[in-house]
């Protein structure tokens, strides 16, 4: 017997009941995204209550959805070098790791930019799923704002890339208003660095990559003085020492 084709196979809120028991670990990838965006909004808009346990519960939530990911893609928990190396090659563990860094600063504003806009990514692209269970046609609206969601995922994907790439400046200069401590920018080196290498998000490497390029452009041009270009020239070569060797893939 032939399978069912998409439109044949059926549909309606048993299937979505029955999606849901069976991909709990997917469903609950999604809920925490979910989670993490309404705590965002909490933060940004005081309607939850305390603003700061909102940014706070937006940091826990992101790194509940970076532990449920790990469970997925690696499951089996080993206590040796090869499985460290394993885990900290997944992007996952990356921003697992980023939660843990602001989760003990004040509330940093930007910190959240990135990981909710990964929230919305991905819980966009998972909440398309859940309505294909209830029919092709269903919540059309919901539907359309998914596919701009989708259609700007290249534009979301190169500014949270930005974000990776700004914070470690900007953890610098919040040790003067006491928002971090000496070691937060230390630690965001650190995860630049991770994110730099990831294997499979390139966006991190191809935006430092044409952020030099502007800058050269910029030391580039006649109208540039010349000290300034000495700066930006001293300042490139200091930041490309920094950065981690990428191996081939």
């Amino acid at each position: 017997m032939t399978e069912p084709t998409a439109e044949q196979r059926p549909r309606g809120w048993v299937v979505l009941k029955h999606h849901l028991l069976t991909h709990k670990i997917d469903v609950a990838l999604w809920a925490t995204r979910l989670a993490t965006m309404v705590f965002t909004i909490g933060y940004i808009l005081p309607v939850l209550g305390n603003p700061h346990n909102s940014y706070y519960k937006a940091l826990m939530a992101n790194a509940a959805t970076s532990a449920l990911r790990l469970h997925q893609r690696l499951p089996q928990v080993q206590f040796n070098r090869q499985f460290l190396s394993l885990f900290l090659l997944e992007d996952a563990a990356h921003y697992l790791f980023f939660s843990m860094i602001f989760l003990y600063t004040a509330p940093i504003t930007l910190a959240l930019a990135p990981v909710v806009l990964f929230a919305l990514l991905h819980s966009a692209s998972y909440s398309l799923t859940l309505l294909d269970t209830l029919g092709q046609n269903s919540w059309w609206g919901a539907r359309l704002l998914i596919s701009l969601v989708e259609f700007q995922s290249r534009n979301i994907l190169r500014m949270v890339a930005f974000n990776e790439i700004f914070l470690l400046p900007f953890s610098v200069f919040m040790i003067f208003t006491g928002k971090t401590s000496l070691v937060t920018p230390f630690l965001c080196y650190r995860f630049l660095g991770l994110r730099y290498t990831s294997r499979r998000n390139p966006y991190c490497r191809t935006m430092c990559h044409e952020l030099r390029l502007s800058m050269e452009a910029l030391a580039y041009n006649p109208k540039c003085p010349t000290f300034a270009k000495n700066v930006i020239y001293k300042a490139i070569t200091f930041v490309s020492s920094l950065a981690p060797v990428v191996e081939a893939q």
